[in-house]
Order: structure tokens, then sequence, then C-alpha cells
């Protein structure tokens, strides 16, 4: 017997878009899951694409609406120093697939498949007893373009969902890999959904007029094909089909609010005429052009928000809430204009910080922790929480004991790498080894070894204006003997 089956139209009543549903139909009458015998907590991990750090409602400087991630940040623990591994797609997402580090992933760059012989912590759930779904971007094998209308990845009769350790799911394509794929004769799941509906060449168009901020209007997409609410409505019809005897871990990837600033009329009406702060340092793009593009970002955020408020509501009303952690986070940040960049690949904050909100069953409420974490560290936490060892080759450490006010210091230092450069981070101070701040074409994180370290205080500076490393000997040395030792 299935929880329940989802249509699509189901999700578009429950997100309120054009039809005044309050919850998923049928969700009262649904049994309450009571045929499984496996009390481990089940997981829900909500992974955004391109989502920084600090545009979340809890910031009080940015006119956001996030009123989902806001209670789930009441029900548990804000991390507000966390970073990714890695501020590159593949990269992060192939860290916390491995539990490891940057250097040791085996993906420096997006064009690498993930190893096929490396363990991922999916597998180990599976192998423990979980049901493991995913749905959305998951980046594990994007050079290859092989996602298969299915989302399924088969290559030569192999199935690299059931190969990275998934029971079921649908990977589709980024946003711009799905569109370039489309170009080029291939499809992908999400392209394939909008050609059935005649939409694929319109979306395809759009994405065009779009390059560099050409254009900040609404995509000619209705509400019920756009890309977020299509995965949202994937994920929670892959929960309708989990078996009940066992906990399940789902992974929602969304493709937003990664560029292009992509959004239905619904969602800009919604910000029309919200005005936000410029950009840190910006001289390329006037004020009222990057106000544009934050209404957008802004937009795509709130979107997210409201799905997962439809996730929580399901939750609640299918008895299963109290016993499932939900994880909110990112796989990197998005510079927006700060310090003339954009994108990801940097080791400013705006680009390797990532929000992280963890509520479910033991974790301490209404708390926020300020020491550095990793998201690399997911993996070894989702592993501890499902009782299964974590292996002894992974970088991944628990937080299990900082989320229960167990520990309140996790790590002394966390990393993060691109391409030549590196950093270290100890809460408060930022090291940074191999880039060029005055290279402002670097979108790619291409830069010299030689370049002199930078050192910022971000208690002091937090937008990371001043290098401070000539002024503090001391600091310089501490980190730098933390990052060789990495």
């Amino acid at each position: 017997m299935s929880r329940l089956s989802y249509t699509r139209r189901d999700f578009l009543k429950a997100a309120g878009l054009g039809m005044a549903v309050a919850a998923l139909p049928g969700c009262m009458t649904v049994p309450q899951c009571s045929t499984v015998k496996d009390k481990r907590p089940n997981i829900l991990l909500l992974f955004p694409d391109q989502h920084r750090f600090d545009w979340l409602g809890h910031n009080r400087e940015l006119p956001l609406r996030t009123p989902n991630l806001d209670a789930l940040a009441e029900r548990g623990v804000l991390f507000t120093n966390a970073l990714c591994p890695s501020p590159l797609c593949a990269p992060s997402r192939a860290c916390l697939a491995a539990g490891k580090e940057y250097d040791r992933c085996g993906v420096p760059t997006n064009g690498q498949n993930y190893p096929v012989e490396q363990t991922t912590f999916y597998t180990l759930l599976k192998d423990s007893g979980y049901y493991v779904m995913g749905c959305g971007k998951f980046d594990l094998c994007k050079p290859a373009k092989s996602w298969g209308r299915d989302g399924k990845h088969r290559v030569d009769g192999k199935c690299y969902l059931n190969i990275w350790g998934f029971s079921d799911g649908i990977d589709n394509g980024g946003k711009h890999d799905g569109v370039d794929a489309y170009r080029k004769g291939i499809i992908e799941p999400y392209t394939a959904f909008l050609a059935e509906r005649n939409l694929a060449e319109v979306h395809s168009e759009d994405f065009r007029n779009r390059h560099n901020f050409k254009t900040t209007t609404a995509t000619l997409l209705p509400d019920d094909a756009y890309v977020d609410n299509w995965i949202a409505a994937n994920g929670l019809e892959l929960l309708g089909k989990a078996p009940t005897d066992k906990p399940w871990f789902l992974q929602v990837n969304f493709n937003g609010p990664h560029p292009p600033m992509d959004i239905t009329k619904r969602m800009k009406d919604r910000w029309r005429g919200v005005a936000f702060p410029p950009p840190n340092g910006s001289s390329e793009i006037p004020a009222e052009k990057h106000s544009e593009i934050r209404q957008n970002y802004a937009a795509m955020i709130e979107n997210i928000d409201r799905c997962i408020g439809i996730y929580i509501e399901h939750l609640r009303k299918t008895g299963q809430l109290e016993n499932t952690l939900i994880v909110y986070s990112s796989d990197h940040g998005e510079m927006l204009g700060d310090h003339d960049r954009w994108s990801k690949r940097m080791p400013y904050q705006p680009s390797v910080g990532v929000p992280l909100i963890i509520a479910g069953p033991g974790v301490s409420r209404a708390r926020q922790y300020k020491s550095p974490v990793t998201t690399m560290d997911l993996g070894a936490t989702f592993l501890e929480y499902a009782s299964v060892p974590v292996p002894k080759d992974f970088d991944s450490i628990s937080m299990k004991s900082v989320l229960q006010a167990k520990r309140y210091r996790h790590r002394e230092f966390v990393y993060s790498g691109f391409n030549s450069w590196r950093l270290v981070f100890d809460g408060r101070y930022k090291l940074i080894r191999g880039f060029d701040p005055a290279q402002k074409t670097g979108r790619r994180g291409k830069t010299s070894l030689n370049q002199p370290v930078l050192l910022f205080d971000l208690q002091q500076d937090p937008l990371e204006n001043v290098n401070i490393a000539d002024d503090e000997p001391a600091v310089v040395e501490r980190l730098t003997k933390a990052l060789d030792s990495a």
C-alpha cells in the first residue's frame, strides 16, 4: 500500500496556484504509516541550486519572504556560518555524496562524472534498509548528459541512479544543461515534459534572450510548467509510491534560484516595485537593474519556500512530521554582483556560504549555531541518525550531538576550494590562498598559486572588503598551518 498517489494538479492546488485548496487532496484520510516497523527517522533533504547564505527571512536587511523556512528554523537549528566544500555544482554535490573534502572527492570541476567505485552515503542508507529517493538536478553525472527521458541515467545497460544508491528517482538537467542538451537534440525529463506541452521551444528561446541579464521579464511558461514546481511535484509523487514498511530518504534538488532569473508572471507580480540594496563593491550595472535581478532571485526563493510549506504540511497531515529530519541547504551561493562578480566559483562568502537549517526528532529548537560547519558533514549526520557506521575514509563528521545541544563546537576549521584557490575558516577569520582579488574576469576561478594570501575578519568586515593579512601575521600563520594540514 502506498502512502498517497500525487498528481501535478494536486500539487498546484496545494500550492494555491490559482486554486483555493488548503492542503494536498486526501491527506486527512491517508493511513498514518502504521506499517513502518523500523522507527529510524525519515530524512528530507531540500537542496536548491545557488541559494546564498544571507538570503533568508531572518536577514532584516533584505525584504525577503521565507515564512516556511523561518518556521523551520524556529523548530530547529539555524547554522549561520555554513560553507560548501566547493562553490561549484558537481564538486559540491560529489563532496556531499562521498562525505569527502574537495581534494579527495574525485570531481574537481563540472567536467567529471562521479566515480562509480566511490561509496555514497545514499548507498549506505539503502543497504541499511532505507528507501532512498531523489529528484531534480543531481549533477553526479553532469558531463555525460545521459539523463534519459525518465531521469534514470541508463548507460550500457546500467542504471546509474541505482549505482549511486537510489531506490527510485528522476534526475533532470540543470537550467542551462537542459536547454543546451535540447538544442543538441538530447531530451532530459524536464524538456520532455515541456515538449509534451509544446513549450520546449518557448523555454529554449526564453533562455536565449536572458544571456547576461538581457531581460528580467517573466517567462511565458505557466506556473504548472515552471521547473521548481515540476520538481516539487515529482518529489511528492515519489513519496506517494514509497513502501510503508521502511524509513525513507528523499533529496529534492530544486533548479532555482540558479540563473537565469526566469520567473513566472505570478512570481514577478509579487515582487514588482520592491526595492533591494545594491551589491557590495559593484560598478558594472545600474542600481535599477540590480534591483530587478534581485527581485527575480527573491521570487525564486519565495517559490521554493512555498513548495517546502507543502512538503511540511503533507508530513504533518500524514503523521510523519515528528519522525522526519528536515534539512534545508544549497550546493553553493551566488555573488549577485558583489565585488563585481556573478555566479559562484569564488572564495567570498556570497559564493561559498550557504543556508543550513535542520529540524526534526531530538533537534534543539529555535537555536542559532555560529561556529563553522560544512555541508560535507551532512552525509555522516544522516548515517548517524540512521544508526549506520560512518566509513573510516569519510572526512564527513556527524553533527547530531551539536543538533541535540550535547556539543557546542563541531569543528575548529572548515575548508573550501576550487581550481587553484583554497580557503580555511574558523568562524571569524578566513584565509584564502591562490586567489587574485583584482581578477574581475575570474568567473571560472582561474587564478595564480603565487598570489599573496588574503585574510578577512568576518566579524569586523563581513563584506570582505579589507585584506588584513599584513596586520595579523599570527592569525595568518595559524590558519596557514591548518590549511597545510587539511
